[in-house]
């Protein structure tokens, strides 16, 4: 009796959860002007009228551009930070590697306020790049985490061999090392991608003036009033959050099997 209550308990808090979204992904296909129900018909209007905002397309290009240097960065840093940690004895290597997991356990709304801070004492004007950097600090952890996570399981010796083989530590790291790591490494950056290309808090604070995301420039819509437009750009982003990181361990998967095989 009492796991029917807790499995009847939780299947009313993702409905809770997840009927706000299901709603707004209705409405983004209804005829209507006005986002109600019942629904009057089933059209792409709102979707045609999207792809001709020119706004909205900004911000689509800005939040592309965005999560795809973030993702770059951060994967990059993030594998050589973790093959420091794990492959050598770094001076402090407990200390640093507390302190590059670190944002995850701030509070965005801090990090976002505390690097703004940080920022006009240096008498730093908001920019692109420093938008860039803060979307670095934020998803860097994440890549980290999970590198590390694969790494450990890699046997050491199999790189030892190669490297008693005649290889270099540099073609040991391209031809052994990074083939195995490969399923994290993707799947490292498609977390990186997904987090900045979704973030809004962070990006409010760090943003330079006339620069939208595509989270932001939801915000700024909705500050005027609902249009059906909002609902349909919902569903797109609610496709790209939830599909990419899907896909993503779809293909992990995969290539780790093949890997296994």
């Amino acid at each position: 009796m009492g796991w029917n209550l807790v499995r009847a308990w939780t299947f009313l808090v993702y409905i809770f959860m997840f009927l706000p979204v299901a709603v707004v992904v209705l409405l983004s296909f209804n005829a209507s002007q006005f986002g109600s129900f019942p629904m009057t018909g089933v059209s792409l209007r709102w979707f045609v009228e999207l792809a001709q905002n020119d706004a909205i397309l900004r911000a689509f290009r800005t939040s592309l551009v965005l999560g795809a240097l973030t993702a770059i960065i951060s994967t990059t840093l993030g594998v050589l930070a973790s093959l420091a940690l794990v492959r050598y004895n770094v001076p402090g290597r407990n200390v640093i590697s507390t302190l590059l997991i670190a944002p995850i356990l701030v509070p965005e709304v801090v990090l976002a306020v505390a690097l703004l801070l940080f920022l006009n004492f240096l008498s730093i004007n908001k920019s692109f790049l420093l938008l860039l950097l803060g979307h670095v600090i934020f998803t860097l952890p994440f890549v980290i985490l999970v590198v590390q996570a694969r790494l450990v399981g890699i046997r050491r010796d199999v790189e030892e061999a190669a490297m008693s083989l005649g290889a270099s530590p540099v073609q040991t790291f391209f031809q052994i090392t990074l083939p195995l790591l490969a399923p994290a490494v993707f799947a490292g950056m498609l977390f990186a991608f997904t987090i900045s290309f979704d973030d809004i808090t962070g990006t409010l604070f760090w943003k330079p003036g006339g620069v939208e995301t595509v989270p932001t420039q939801i915000f700024a819509m909705l500050r005027n009033s609902i249009s059906p437009e909002i609902n349909a750009l919902g569903t797109v982003m609610i496709v790209l959050t939830v599909g990419l990181p899907l896909l993503g361990l779809a293909i992990a998967r995969r290539m780790a099997a093949a890997r296994g095989g």
